[in-house]
């Protein structure tokens, strides 16, 4: 949106010939008179960035939806390599809707689905488990002391699963303890547990490449009584991702709401059509030069180009809108465009960076996946400078507009339309005084409600996608058959020197800071050396109850550790320095996040020493926990930041105090409400929705700048605030309310979109660019009416 001045200080010039080419300044003489030239230039970049941008990748990555700098991520980016599984890690569950897992049917399956994953690139196979997987083992005491082997029998494939193998099987499931964990509690189905490698081929691992090859194996075995269950970060981004695809139609839809608002204000088809190519040629621009700076389109990058394209169509409206006047008034279309120009570059110039202000101030959160948006999204606002205040005015130079469309225009801009009537009652005492209280009141409702919002996801399973998605039903099935969840939260203990785990202090921490968290409310149990080790020491003893102990002899305890490495080989590093505790969480709820971290942090701080440190945190839980935590803090500096740019770009433009104070106040409000319907909506503050308010701030802010430029240019002359509001709103009033739809048009398609976090954002996007509406034609006149009232003139 631009700001408009008045538009009777331009003189009417029917023809070119008499309009001085080289009156204005030089940006606008550089341009003008050099229309053609520039043209060629744009349809070249056009070509090019285009091309650029259908080669632009669809993908995602791991550690950029990290807050890199957390604490709790540089632990666990500084010991990655040496505790696999507690990061990227895929679940496939493979059941036997008929029976139990113990037949040769249903193994031979497995078997063949283990083999096909085993094959897919970008898996870590040294660390992934399965019934299949040698890796898997079991151990008992016997009169000569340890036994154990693999979980599979070795007769198996000799025996081509007789029923002998089979009972051998069910027997080494008891004695390695895997029912809960690799088989379910009803035994009617078992998981592989697939780790994923962060590269592959010296590449970041192609998730969509990725997510098509396990669904190629899911189509290829989900016969008959097996049915397959896929849960984990590469499957949930590669669901995105495909979701994205369908997303894009959307992009359709918008660009025709968008169009047939425009063309039902305008009624004029050229110029309709002029000002929906000038903003998708802004699309164009943006994504081609993302794939020229090596970004790729993701998630949450989807959603800038609606964004760029809605607020490039709302600025060509506010071009339309000013050349349509002056060829009303009997201007040339040529002289028309060139005071457009003059009248509104440098007002649009501050009002883009009012947008870009939303969309930058978003490079403070310390998420690099929250960074590429807001780089992404200031580079769409640099094309738009370009192409809808300069190229769109060129454009126009040639094609100009319908008669019929100038001159209903200028007939709207009289001052008896029906809007301005409507809305002038907002400047007299009664009204005003009614809607500040009203105002107020609402205000202090949604303080009360927004007390409740909270940090992070409030719902189980993948809060991205929609409650009834395959990933959320696949979660809900493994979570209820299986006791451990796949909410883990890592503790990484390190020690200074080699082996300095193989110690009895160590150890005994370890297992005390377990003891500590299983009473932990959403703590279901935990695992880590501490624990292992009274098993193994044990069975080192016969089995003996009283030796499930921590021993104090050093090569009790080494032993009982060379045989955890041997069994759980991600349970400590070959160097015996570093080693998680793992807890598994009944959900990834923020609540339970902070009890479980707080009771960590608690105990670190009481037990760290030179020779231990316990570190938060790995896992999926202790990552989002890091995310959640640097959110928050997140949240309100970019609040504060938003807020302070827009008050500093409005002091600068109004050189009034009590001009920014009537702007930014129904801001403050929106932003206000828009917490508290998070709250009704149960969506919590994350990666997902934090750039919500931001957005809703630096492009709503565009209204009242839109409104108040126009209202004290009119009040300088000498008017009253209702004559000086009334010839405001004759002049940008319709156009207001037009662009506020025509925002809130274009992402509330967001609705349908499979994402659960894009429909969301559509829904808080739309409130917001609709209430900001109201709040510009509404309470801006109301605090206009006690703030900027003139001396020499009375408020009716």
């Amino acid at each position: 949106m631009a700001i408009s001045t008045n538009i009777d200080a331009m003189p009417v010039i029917p023809r070119r010939e008499d309009f001085d080419s080289n009156s204005g300044n030089f940006l606008e003489r550089l341009i003008f008179n050099n229309r053609l030239i520039l043209i060629i230039v744009c349809a070249l970049l056009t070509v090019f960035l285009g091309y650029q941008a259908s080669k632009l990748e669809i993908n995602a990555s791991f550690e950029k939806m990290m807050p890199q700098s957390h604490p709790f991520i540089k632990n666990y980016l500084a010991n990655q390599s040496k505790i696999k599984g507690l990061g990227n890690t895929l679940r496939i569950v493979v059941e036997n809707t008929n029976g139990d897992i113990y037949n040769k049917d249903y193994l031979d399956k497995l078997r063949d689905i283990n083999d096909a994953v085993f094959l897919v690139p970008g898996v870590d196979r040294s660390f992934m488990k399965s019934l299949w997987m040698p890796v898997v083992r079991w151990t008992e005491i016997t009169a000569e002391g340890y036994s154990g082997g693999a979980v599979m029998p070795d007769s198996y494939p000799n025996t081509n699963g007789g029923s002998e193998a089979i009972t051998q099987l069910k027997t080494n499931v008891s004695r390695a303890g895997l029912v809960g964990n690799l088989v379910a509690n009803d035994q009617h189905s078992t998981m592989l547990f697939v780790p994923l490698l962060d590269q592959v081929a010296g590449k970041p691992i192609d998730y969509r490449a990725f997510h098509d090859s396990i669904n190629t194996v899911r189509d290829k075995y989900q016969k008959g009584n097996i049915k397959i269950h896929v849960i984990g970060f590469a499957q949930l981004v590669g669901d995105l991702i495909y979701g994205l695809i369908q997303v894009f139609t959307y992009f359709f839809y918008a660009a025709l709401i968008c169009t047939a608002l425009i063309f039902f204000y305008t009624r004029c088809v050229r110029s309709t059509l002029l000002v929906v190519s000038c903003s998708i040629v802004a699309v164009i621009w943006q994504l081609g030069l993302m794939r020229l700076l090596g970004f790729v389109i993701d998630p949450y990058t989807i959603l800038v180009p609606f964004l760029i394209f809605a607020i490039g169509v709302s600025h060509g409206a506010q071009k339309m809108n000013g050349i349509m006047q002056d060829i009303g008034r009997g201007t040339h279309k040529y002289v028309a465009a060139r005071y457009t120009f003059r009248r509104l570059f440098l007002a649009g110039l501050t009002a883009l960076l009012a947008d870009a202000v939303g969309f930058g101030v978003l490079a403070v959160i310390d998420i690099p996946v929250i960074r590429d948006l807001a780089i992404g999204a200031s580079i769409g606002v640099a094309v738009l400078i370009f192409t809808n205040l300069i190229l769109l005015p060129i454009l126009l130079s040639y094609t100009s507009v319908s008669n019929k469309a100038a001159a209903r225009s200028l007939q709207a801009s009289g001052g008896v339309h029906p809007l301005t009537r409507a809305l002038g009652r907002f400047t007299t005492r009664p009204w005003a005084i009614g809607v500040i209280v009203v105002s107020l009141v609402l205000t202090g409702i949604a303080l009360k409600i927004g007390e409740d919002l909270k940090i992070g996801d409030l719902d189980p399973g993948a809060p991205e996608l929609r409650a009834n998605s395959t990933y959320n039903r696949d979660n809900a099935f493994i979570t209820g058959h299986y006791e451990l969840s796949s909410d883990q939260l890592a503790v990484i203990v390190t020690t200074p020197k080699d082996y300095g785990l193989s110690t009895f202090e160590t150890i005994l921490e370890m297992d005390r800071l377990e003891e500590i968290l299983r009473d932990v409310p959403g703590v279901q149990t935990t695992t880590s050396l501490g624990s292992l080790s009274r098993k193994y020491t044990a069975a080192g003893f016969e089995g003996s109850p009283k030796w499930i102990t921590i021993n104090r002899d050093a090569f009790v305890v080494a032993d009982a550790i060379d045989y955890i490495r041997d069994s759980y080989p991600e349970m400590l590093n070959d160097g015996r320095s570093v080693a998680p505790i793992v807890a598994y969480l009944a959900d990834h709820k923020a609540d339970t996040l902070t009890r479980v971290v707080n009771t960590i942090e608690d105990f670190a701080a009481k037990h760290n020493t030179a020779d231990r440190q316990f570190l938060l945190g790995a896992g999926s839980s202790g990552i989002e926990a890091a995310t959640n935590i640097a959110v928050a803090k997140a949240n309100r500096t970019m609040l504060f930041g938003v807020y302070a740019a827009v008050i500093v770009l409005c002091f600068i433009t109004f050189r009034s105090w009590r001009a920014v104070i009537v702007a930014v106040l129904p801001l403050v409000m929106t932003s206000v409400l828009c917490e508290a319907l998070m709250v009704i909506m149960g969506v919590g503050v994350k990666v997902a929705t934090l750039p919500v308010t931001a957005l809703g701030v630096g492009i709503g802010v565009d209204y009242s700048l839109y409104l108040l430029a126009v209202f004290l240019v009119e009040q300088r002359q000498g008017k009253s605030v209702t004559d000086a509001y009334a010839g405001a709103l004759a002049f940008t009033g319709k156009v207001v309310a037009l662009i506020g739809i025509t925002l809130a048009a274009a992402v509330v398609t967001w609705f349908l979109s499979p994402i659960k976090f894009q429909a969301d954002m559509g829904l808080l996007l739309a409130f917001m660019f609709l209430w900001n509406m109201l709040g510009a034609l509404i309470v801006v006149p109301s605090l206009a009416t006690f703030l900027l009232q003139p001396k020499t003139a009375k408020t009716a």
